[in-house]
């Protein structure tokens, strides 16, 4: 758990002295986000390891610890965007993408883990930093419909082969948000409060406080992180299952989802500055299975040739993207389920 708590906490601590102090710590935390977390996975890489260990209660308190700090740095950086008389132009702008970055890669991650947990206080911890961000639906989109239909045409998250990001984040983010309303609705029927006005509610209180903050200018930085992050967590989505299909049988079902269906990324320090998310196919597997015991299969699970943050970076650029990728995603994909979005 040290590596997790090390390196995860090292960049909350950064960000905290940019919003306080500003100085050179706006252009530190960009760069550990980036540089250093590149330069570090290309040192750690071989040894990242692969061997399981649940760690409890350890693992829980990391995220929930997370999850608390993630609020005081979303509204201290709305305050500092705003109105820091420590943060210079450039100081702003670098803080921006920092903490757009740890909103989009660390929060996003750990919110993931968060709404997989058995205990109630840390599912509404992760609803509440979703809905922090104005992105509270994914929290019933991601349990009702991505584990159930990932890597299939029933799930709006998972890419299709061919499929630029842009369109597809378009796609995801309305079909993400009717597919998880219809799955409550039909779940819950009329009783009780539907989630759906929890996260409206959430994301309105969230607006409210920036608002508080520093006006209409709180405001619109809010949705400029909230924006930013979302894409992140769109990017993630995109990478991690890009042109995996499963199988269809004989009898016409589904098979079921298998380590094949997910991409995956060994790399050890972007890997615990994001809770292990890049170990997906195991996620999927056992969906209740806490960030410190997911594993990796190299010769079953598809390998990314390089890290995840760095695979959505060359996401954003589609030649590119399919270049590296589509080759790759052919040799996973179950042959009779194969989208006509292809390669050309």
């Amino acid at each position: 758990m040290l590596r997790f708590t090390v390196i995860t906490w090292a960049m909350v601590a950064l960000l905290a002295l940019a919003i306080v102090l500003g100085g050179p710590f706006a252009g530190l935390a960009l760069a550990y986000m980036t540089v250093f977390t590149f330069f570090m996975d290309k040192i750690t890489a071989i040894a990242a390891p692969d061997t399981p260990g649940q760690e409890f209660p350890a693992g829980d308190n990391l995220s929930i610890s997370l999850g608390i700090i993630h609020f005081p740095l979303l509204y201290g950086g709305v305050w500092a965007l705003c109105s820091s008389p420590a943060l210079a132009l450039l100081d702003k702008v670098l803080l921006f993408f920092a903490l757009s970055l740890f909103l989009g890669q660390v929060s996003n991650s750990n919110a993931h883990e968060l709404i997989h947990r058995a205990p109630r206080f840390m599912r509404r911890l992760g609803v509440a930093v979703y809905s922090s961000v104005l992105f509270g639906h994914h929290a019933s989109a991601h349990v009702r419909v991505h584990h159930i239909h990932a890597a299939t045409d029933a799930d709006p998250n998972s890419a299709k082969l061919g499929e630029p990001f842009y369109r597809y984040a378009v796609r995801a983010w309305i079909g993400s948000f009717r597919a998880g309303l219809l799955a409550e609705s039909k779940l819950r029927g009329n009783t009780g409060t539907h989630p759906y006005v929890i996260y409206a509610a959430g994301s309105a209180a969230s607006l409210a406080i920036a608002f508080a903050i520093a006006d209409v200018a709180g405001v619109f930085v809010l949705l400029g992180l909230a924006i930013y992050a979302q894409l992140q967590l769109l990017l993630s989505d995109y990478v991690q299952h890009y042109g995996l299909r499963r199988a269809v049988t004989s009898e016409g079902k589904t098979e079921p989802v298998g380590p094949q269906h997910s991409w995956n990324a060994p790399q050890g320090f972007s890997s615990a500055l994001m809770l292990n998310a890049p170990r997906h196919s195991d996620h999927h597997a056992k969906p209740a299975k806490a960030y410190p015991g997911l594993e990796l299969d190299r010769s079953a699970m598809p390998m990314l040739p390089h890290s995840l943050p760095v695979m959505a970076v060359l996401a954003l650029v589609p030649p590119v993207w399919r270049r590296v990728m589509d080759k790759r995603a052919v040799k996973w994909a179950a042959p009779c389920a194969m989208d006509t979005a292809g390669i050309t």
